[in-house]
């Protein structure tokens, strides 16, 4: 059995990010390197031949890319604007710091507006 500490392979970095094929059921490997090329951050070892291996930093990493680009809906670039300001927040505070408390209760007056209106209709 592998240690924690030692380096995974793509296939098993794809089944740790829980990225997945919907049409074939398979693992979604391609993403990754697709991420490997946009983002200068991901560098995996590359051992014999081509055969990429990531350690567990590089997998926190596209942990947090993944997160940005598919919970809180970044696009690519704005990723990348996090990932190279200085001052790059742990992934759990990337989620506090998504939604603004004085942006919050803009939104929520908009959404009750909206609400109200799709009732007057009614």
């Amino acid at each position: 059995m592998k240690s924690d500490n030692a380096y995974k392979t793509i296939g098993e970095v794809a089944k740790i990010l829980g990225l997945t094929d919907d049409k074939k059921g398979t693992l979604s490997t391609h993403t990754i390197r697709f991420w490997e090329k946009e983002f200068k951050q991901i560098k995996p070892k590359i051992f014999n031949g081509n055969r990429r291996y990531f350690d567990n930093e590089t997998i926190d990493l596209l942990k947090k890319i993944k997160f940005l680009l598919k919970d809180q809906g970044m696009t690519i670039n704005g990723v990348k604007k996090i990932l190279n300001s200085k001052e790059s927040l742990p992934l759990d505070e990337l989620a506090n710091n998504s939604i603004k408390a004085d942006k919050l209760k803009q939104k929520l007056l908009k959404i009750s507006d909206l609400i109200k209106n799709i009732k007057d209709i009614k």
